[in-house]
């Protein structure tokens, strides 16, 4: 399997009758998912797009996510994933970035659709589409109408997916995924997460997985089950919007076997799960990833999920995303291998370059390098950045990390200066400009502080030009310009310069070393 549309074939033709996605009460087989996905190639023909087009998806989870996901690749055009957390803006910027035509979305698409530029067109996924105002189109009457179009003849190489992460400058970066990166991926979670599809046995006489979407399906992480599950005939359970009481239900009621989390996603199922009362004893395999993970969260995951293996899974958008998993997680809460990330997927190679150029010796602390064919093809639009990204057939993933001498990799900084809270990526720069911009503001910097759910949470220090300025004031100012993950949750004022080095940068370290004392 090469292509988006090989791996469609091949589960029409091995799978056909079997059920492929139930969302509520709506069920596909995967004979159904196949043909609306030649449908969405039709509706693409008849909005007058072509090969290579961008088209962007702004939703949900939802069963339409996953054949627009699957079917726009399949169709030769490019699928563009909108995180549903970020503001009209920023969602603006990446709709501009991309170059798309086409807008699908589940909401009222508000000043995002004057982003699409006249010959643009808004399409609208939600049930009331049909009574949406113009310009929106209704994506079911559409698709209805749409005649089940044959699949693209791509090339491996061919873009897929253009993701949006958040970029150090503070705007939007695309980084180009082709269907060779994708499905590499694929083929590299069925090594770390093995999922059991029809006719198959898995070890301990594992019968078939259902498989439970919990993850924003808009991030790579939580879009790669939808390639996995597809390939194998395994079925999926989407739950549209993480409800802890819900998913314990879809659990129980659906028989669902396997799902990746974030960390704060698995903290909620444990506090909701002694309330609740579910039977969660058909669930043998729970990963995890995005941010740290407390080990007591894992002892508790063991407990609530006994029948359970837990996976620490590390990858960045721009690996498509995995890189490496440490499995059975739960056997090592009290040995230093559990703080690892594992070792690298198969398929995938990582080193540690240390500061003089030169590959590190096992135990010492560098950047994280990875190659593989699940490697970016680069960011949209982007040569320079591009170019200092990637380096001779190598990623540099700009986290400080070290291989021990088994090959287990152990992140230990972030040279990238990103937060992650709740398995979002924060930027600390993008949040600095705003801060900046307030005429009470001397100087800032911003960090990540522990927080026991979210893994981190945004902390900003500021040298006030104003001593009337407060922390409430701060946060409402952010609040228009950031997604809510982005704002500060907690601020502190410093009196006189922040400490700076040589060369005039603020000493973060050394103001963030009193939060993490002890972790």
């Amino acid at each position: 399997m090469r292509t988006f549309a090989d791996v469609l074939l091949r589960a029409a033709g091995q799978h056909g009758d079997r059920l492929a996605v139930r969302c509520g009460t709506a069920d596909l087989s995967f004979a159904e998912l196949v043909h609306r996905c030649r449908q969405v190639g039709g509706l693409l023909d008849a909005l007058g797009t072509g090969p290579g087009d961008r088209v962007a998806l702004w939703s949900a989870n939802s069963a339409e996510y996953v054949e627009i996901y699957a079917g726009v690749p399949a169709a030769g055009r490019v699928v563009v994933p909108l995180n549903t957390r970020w503001t009209e803006h920023e969602i603006a910027d990446a709709v501009v970035d991309s170059g798309a035509s086409v807008l699908l979305c589940d909401r009222d698409p508000g000043t995002v659709a004057e982003a699409l530029g006249e010959a643009g067109q808004v399409v609208r996924l939600d049930p009331d589409d049909g009574h949406a105002a113009p310009p929106a189109l209704g994506y079911h009457d559409l698709l209805a109408a749409a005649p089940a179009a044959e699949f693209h003849a791509a090339h491996e190489d061919d873009l897929a997916g253009l993701f949006y992460t958040g970029g150090t400058t503070g705007r939007s970066k695309g980084v180009m995924l082709t269907h060779r990166n994708l499905l590499a991926n694929t083929a590299h979670s069925q090594t770390t997460l093995p999922l059991v599809g029809p006719g198959d046995t898995g070890s301990g006489g594992a019968g078939p997985d259902v498989y439970l979407v919990v993850a924003p399906m808009f991030h790579a992480a939580g879009s790669n089950s939808v390639l996995q599950c597809i390939a194998l005939g395994v079925p999926q359970v989407i739950v549209p919007a993480f409800d802890p009481a819900g998913c314990l239900e879809a659990i129980e009621t659906q028989r669902c076997t396997t799902t990746l989390v974030v960390p704060a996603m698995l903290a909620a199922l444990l506090e909701a799960h002694p309330a609740a009362g579910r039977d969660v004893g058909s669930m043998r395999l729970i990963a995890h990833g995005a941010s740290p993970i407390a080990m007591e969260v894992v002892r508790r995951a063991s407990e609530v999920f006994p029948n359970a293996e837990l996976v620490h899974l590390y990858g960045t958008t721009e690996t498509a995303p995995l890189l490496s998993g440490l499995r059975h997680e739960e056997l090592l809460t009290d040995s230093d291998r559990g703080k690892s990330a594992g070792r690298p997927v198969l398929g995938v190679s990582l080193r540690i370059e240390g500061p003089d150029g030169r590959p590190a010796p096992a135990g010492a602390a560098g950047e994280v390098l990875a190659s593989g064919a699940n490697v970016m093809a680069g960011y949209w639009n982007r040569p320079d950045e591009t170019a200092a990204a990637l380096v001779d057939g190598w990623y540099r993933t700009g986290d400080i990390g070290l291989l021990d001498d088994e090959g287990y990799l152990y992140i230990v900084d972030r040279a990238k200066d990103m937060i992650v809270s709740g398995g979002e990526n924060v930027y600390c720069s993008e949040v600095e400009e705003v801060l900046f911009r307030h005429p009470k503001v001397l100087e800032a910097t911003v960090f990540g502080v522990p927080h026991e759910r979210w893994g981190e949470q945004v902390h900003a220090v500021v040298v006030a030009r104003d001593p009337s300025l407060t922390e409430a004031e701060l946060v409402e100012f952010c609040r228009g310009s950031l997604a809510g993950y982005k704002l500060p949750r907690s601020v502190s004022f410093h009196d006189g310069e922040l400490p700076k080095s040589g060369p005039g940068k603020v000493l973060k370290r050394e103001l963030r070393e009193p939060y993490w004392e002890g972790r």
